[in-house]
């Protein structure tokens, strides 16, 4: 069964993104579209695990004030963050001020560093996971994403349990998880057809 409705804009998408401007936007011109960039794929993991245990709404309004505090997440930047990085951000109102989570972040960009050394970028670890075009799940895990986790933590990355993974895998285009009559699933399908997938080097 797929989760489709009408927005008061006459919009129909998955019903999730017509719960807030917030969510509408980030449904409309970012769920599901393919990325590669590693920066990019190291913050949307990175927001992922922050969002366990929470609303994904709570970290989209605090996105900006992520963005900030983990220098634009930068990779590299953020792998050299120490104690009083870690400090800083738990006196830091504006993010969800869990040490757990800050340090995962710390550690995942070092493991991150190690992945690019090994394969050449963080996309090209994660796009080996990509599985073949499927209807719709919205699962909470796959055994796909189960692969790809058991893999992030055997390579010493933290917070990346299989629904996280999952979560990752739909946010960045990985599985397009738009409904069959979400008006954004075309677009992505698109996307993903002319996408070429970063390959190992």
């Amino acid at each position: 069964m797929e989760y489709v409705e009408l927005g008061a804009d006459g919009v129909s998408r998955c019903a999730w993104g017509n719960g807030s401007p917030e969510y509408a936007a980030y449904h409309d011109d970012e769920w599901g579209r393919p990325v590669d960039d590693d920066q990019r794929l190291f913050e949307k993991l990175s927001l992922e695990g922050f969002q366990s245990g929470l609303s994904w709404i709570t970290i989209l309004r605090k996105r900006e004030a992520f963005r900030d505090v983990f220098d634009g997440f930068d990779i590299e930047r953020v792998a050299r963050f120490g104690d009083a990085d870690v400090a800083r951000m738990l006196n830091d109102a504006r993010i969800v001020r869990h040490q757990g989570k800050i340090r995962s972040t710390i550690n995942n960009a070092q493991r991150s560093l190690e992945v690019i050394a090994d394969v050449g970028s963080l996309g090209a670890l994660v796009w080996s996971f990509e599985p073949t075009p499927a209807p719709p799940t919205m699962a909470a895990t796959t055994p796909e994403s189960m692969l790809l986790a058991k893999e992030l933590k055997r390579r010493g990355f933290t917070f990346v349990g299989p629904t996280t993974a999952y979560a990752f895998m739909q946010a960045m285009g990985l599985v397009n998880d738009h409904g069959e009559s979400c008006e954004r699933r075309a677009t992505v399908e698109s996307e993903r057809a002319r996408f070429v997938r970063p390959e190992p080097v």
